[in-house]
């Protein structure tokens, strides 16, 4: 077992035990509070430590998940909607495998996560074992700091530096706040191990800040661009100023400027509704992007990457924002946002705005929600839309991975109460319900509602079974089209006939999956609609009830 209390210093604890403890004491003192598992042999000794260690039996929930993409979707809607990190505990380099999608989305959307991976015991690695693979290479196609922990002893270091440094960024780098430790399995197992165990603040102070040369003047110039009369202005906002109050004062922002605000296409997670800014989400093809952009004379992006194109078409464009470095302002990873954002508030006079009184138009000042369509008929992708936003609480977190047919959702959800909406950032399908989980344990008390294509569900139904087992309080909508409908757009925007085999590769509707069945199958309560008032029945009352419910929407 491992004892702790002995300090070394303010922030660091001495502990002694198996080096398993010793990870699980570092992990706890960084700030994780959930590990997202699905563990093998090589992690016997973590799960072990989970109980046997001071801080594990006292401040860590486990959570199973059936697959790692799982694990992986789930530590990043926990880690976008508390902004600290949650672990997942992987089996070798075949279980960090199956999470990559994820991850890979989890890098786009800058989540914390601290990946533990477990490693073959040092001793046999050599032999080429029948699981062996290079961990460290697939690791560091997501992670932005990835070790193989080379002793025991240094395991507490590991991890701290692993979330200061990637998790948290100190450094300002920009990029993946992904981590991975790379644990081999003799070093878990290894007994009488004694460390000094940081304690990690919740969002350390970046290395760099506004204090870097140059900050004050820069700011001073964007705000002076972005205020010259007679040009056309647009700011695109993403990531840390999205949420809560940075979202306010970019809102502001645009406003004293009369500029167009803009978010991504496949934003992290956008806290909107009554009271916030309603910003325009940029198109998702890119030369409607690009036809948008040419509109403007200055654009300022906040804490967002320059947009390029997603695909390379034929004839396509590459950089949506046709404009020079003069007409191009970037606040980015060198600046702390939350301090940038604050010196360009002041700069652009945006204390002046008041929503509903003089904010151009950019806040939402009064509830509207869409009116309730017509009971008869069938249900269709719009009239689901609608009925989502009739009847969302105040507070929901939305998690979108409704892709076409969610298309309405976006506009139509403008004047609900605040809540929160995630999307699917990175572009790997299969994130709702992974990503539901993980807001849900990050959320207990807010209603989360996951609106899922059919298709993309598919890539990560054991999700459900995680609700079930957690008691997790999620809606899931499926979208039920039953085809891969955005495939079909992309066969005619590239303009490839092919009947029989584009019909074969996109449909899924012989046999259609029926939902109901795996919903139950997995424990969580599920129903159908195929008509209008039998959705707005049916979903009216999941997001009154309590616990996990599957609404199958037949569009």
């Amino acid at each position: 077992m491992a004892k702790g209390g002995t300090r070394v210093a303010e922030a660091e604890v001495e502990v002694e035990g198996n080096g398993a403890e010793v990870l699980v004491e570092a992990m706890v003192a960084a700030g994780v509070e959930v590990v997202f598992a699905n563990p093998g042999t090589t992690e016997m000794h973590i799960v072990g430590a989970l109980d046997t260690a001071e801080s594990g039996r006292e401040g860590v929930r486990s959570v199973l998940c059936l697959h790692e993409t799982v694990c992986a979707g789930a530590a990043d809607g926990y880690g976008r909607m508390k902004g600290k990190p949650a672990a997942t505990l992987l089996h070798l380099g075949v279980g960090l495998a199956n999470a990559l999608a994820n991850l890979h989305n989890a890098k786009r959307a800058r989540s914390p996560v601290l990946n533990i991976v477990g490693e073959m015991s040092t001793w046999i690695k050599g032999s080429d074992p029948i699981l062996n693979m290079d961990i460290e290479k697939l690791a560091e196609t997501v992670s932005s700091f990835t070790r193989t922990t080379e002793s025991a002893e240094v395991i507490a270091r590991d991890v701290a530096e692993a979330v200061v440094e990637g998790c948290y960024d100190v450094h300002g780098r920009g990029g993946s706040c992904v981590s991975t430790i790379i644990l081999p399995h003799d070093f878990a197992f290894q007994a009488g191990v004694r460390a000094s165990v940081r304690r990690v603040p919740w969002r350390p102070s970046r290395a760099i800040s506004e204090s870097f040369d140059g900050a004050g003047d820069f700011i001073k110039a964007c705000a002076a661009a972005l205020r010259q009369p007679g040009r056309k202005v647009a700011v695109y906002a993403a990531g840390a100023a999205t949420l809560g109050g940075n979202y306010e004062r970019v809102g502001k922002i645009a406003a004293a400027c009369g500029a167009k605000l803009f978010c991504e296409s496949l934003f992290s997670r956008l806290d909107r509704g009554v009271g916030s800014p309603h910003a325009a989400r940029l198109p998702y093809f890119p030369q409607d992007a690009l036809r948008e952009f040419s509109k403007y004379d200055v654009v300022l992006c906040i804490d967002a990457k320059k947009p390029v194109a997603m695909f390379g078409y034929e004839k396509g464009p590459v950089d949506l924002i046709p404009l020079d470095e003069e007409s191009l302002w970037e606040i980015d990873c060198g600046f702390d946002i939350d301090s940038a954002l604050e010196m360009l508030y002041k700069e652009t006079g945006a204390s002046r705005i008041v929503p509903g009184t003089n904010c151009r138009g950019v806040f939402v000042v009064k509830e509207s929600r869409p009116r309730r369509p017509a009971q008869n008929g069938k249900l269709a992708a719009m009239s689901m839309c609608n009925l989502i936003a009739a009847h969302q609480p105040e507070d929901a977190v939305v998690v979108d991975e409704s892709l076409t047919s969610g298309t309405n959702y976006y506009e139509a959800s403008k004047g609900c109460p605040k809540f929160s909406h995630l999307f699917q950032t990175g572009g790997a399908i299969g994130i709702g319900p992974p990503l539901a989980v993980g807001c849900a344990v990050a959320c207990p008390d807010r209603k989360v509602i996951n609106i899922q294509a059919d298709g993309s569900g598919l890539y990560s139904p054991q999700a459900l079974w995680t609700q079930a087992k957690e008691g997790l309080d999620v809606v899931t909508v499926v979208c039920s089209n039953r085809k891969y409908n955005i495939l079909n757009l992309e066969l005619e925007k590239q303009k490839v006939t092919s009947s029989n085999h584009a019909q074969n590769l996109t449909s899924l509707s012989d046999p259609p999956i029926d939902w109901v069945s795996l919903a139950e199958g997995f424990g969580v309560k599920a129903s159908r609609a195929t008509t209008i008032s039998e959705f707005d029945e049916l979903f009216s009352n999941a997001v009154r009830g309590k616990g996990p419910h599957l609404i199958e929407a037949v569009i």
